[in-house]
């Protein structure tokens, strides 16, 4: 819905569709795989630690567009006005430094706020159905949805706020989900069975978008849970 860190807009057709009627993001971010194309017509769970992210959510989801399209444009070297909430603030701090993993105050080169806005205003109405919680992804019940796990990156993670990962417990909280799994990464981790999916151009090098593929069905004959 707007920029940051490790945003997957570039990338986000790659994935695979959804399968299932719901959709989990547990390290949801800005949610790009919940609201590409028809993905947000289903029952999306949003969840992540950073109580910065859960309050721009629900602030988004209480809004016009109106509201979105009359706050201030923004150019270079301005500075975000004090009368607006802290939400506003926010929303707006990721934006005037287009792919930062914290809410800036100065606007720089990489400003995308101005065209931004009118995304986020022509968008609002797909996520009024959602469920969007502060939380961690253990908090998560295990049920039959399409997983999109796109946690901070093993190697390249480090800017987030919460980026302390145990990623052997992931792994196997991973492996065990049910329905369809897809997690994101890059070729470098090595804490599944990452295979390729897309090179990407960054501003100071290049690097391989990776992905971990399950599908984790569960048919239930005479009460007995058959895995496939």
């Amino acid at each position: 819905m707007w920029s940051y860190y490790g945003r997957k807009s570039k990338v986000i057709q790659y994935y695979p569709k959804p399968k299932c009627n719901i959709i989990i993001e547990p390290f949801a971010g800005t949610a790009t795989y919940s609201l590409y194309e028809d993905n947000w017509k289903k029952d999306v769970i949003l969840v992540d630690k950073y109580d910065v992210i859960i309050r721009i959510w629900h602030y988004l989801q209480q809004v016009k567009p109106e509201d979105i399209l009359i706050l201030p444009d923004m150019y270079e070297n301005d500075k975000i006005p004090e009368w607006l909430c802290d939400e506003e603030k926010w929303l707006m701090g990721f934006c005037i430094n287009q792919g930062s993993a914290r809410p800036k105050k100065t606007a720089k080169k990489f400003n995308c706020w101005n065209k931004q806005k009118h995304f986020i205003a022509n968008n609002l109405y797909k996520i009024k159905h959602w469920i969007i919680k502060q939380g961690t992804y253990e908090e998560l019940d295990n049920i039959e949805a399409t997983w999109f796990i796109d946690p901070p990156y093993q190697h390249g993670g480090k800017y987030y706020k919460y980026k302390d990962i145990d990623y052997d417990k992931l792994s196997k909280w991973c492996e065990t989900r049910y329905g369809q799994i897809i997690v994101c990464e890059n070729t470098k981790a090595d804490w599944l069975p990452f295979k390729p999916l897309k090179q990407m151009r960054g501003q100071l090098h290049n690097t391989t978008e990776a992905i971990y593929y399950k599908e984790n069905f569960n048919i239930k004959i005479n009460e007995n849970i058959i895995n496939y």
